[in-house]
């Protein structure tokens, strides 16, 4: 195996995962699950069918990734998170094929706890914090905390909080990076690395 797997792991006839990946303790991939390289699995983590998690992406202890979630490069999955993919759940009534897809962009970060409803996609390196309850479209960059989320601030690549208004015609320089982000209107984005 090019990827390690602990000896409590499960991983499904069929499963791509990609070189250097682990896969902790009581961790459980399905068979159609695709993984890339370098992700690390944390203990008690379940990947479903219909899942793609692309190259470096970190899920922590407790968090099961169901159908339909896709991860783009580097997103960060904190402890005991929540994913789900029916928007109107009913015990009684099946809904598989109403599954909604759910987008996490490049280097995202979703904080422990936090819980994000089905059928949206999370901007690239945007940042949920512990906790919040996540239903709508993120922009790239945005922080959000909150039950629902709401924006209160912009955050950097680098992962620290940017002096920004959330609204506006402003240039900053990352201190940690030198990398230089324009706000127009309310919008952000990277204009040199």
């Amino acid at each position: 195996m090019s990827f390690f797997q602990h000896e409590t792991a499960i991983v499904d006839d069929g499963a791509i995962i990609g070189e250097g990946s682990r896969v902790w303790h009581w961790a459980h991939v399905c068979s159609g699950a695709q993984i890339g390289r370098k992700v690390s699995l944390g203990q008690n983590v379940f990947i479903g069918n219909k899942v793609t998690i692309a190259d470096q992406c970190k899920i922590q202890n407790n968090v099961s990734v169901y159908d339909n979630v896709h991860l783009e490069v580097g997103v960060f999955c904190g402890p005991s998170m929540v994913f789900t993919n029916v928007y109107n759940p009913r015990s009684l009534i099946e809904r598989k094929d109403q599954y909604r897809d759910t987008i996490v962009k490049k280097g995202a970060t979703l904080g422990a706890n936090c819980t994000v409803v089905c059928g949206i996609s999370i901007g690239e390196y945007a940042f949920i914090g512990a906790g919040t309850v996540v239903n709508k479209d993120v922009k790239p960059f945005a922080l959000m905390v909150g039950v629902p989320a709401k924006q209160i601030g912009w955050m950097s690549q680098y992962g620290e909080q940017l002096d920004l208004p959330l609204k506006g015609h402003l240039t900053i320089t990352c201190p940690h990076t030198q990398t230089i982000y324009q706000l127009d209107g309310s919008i952000l984005t990277v204009v040199k690395e």
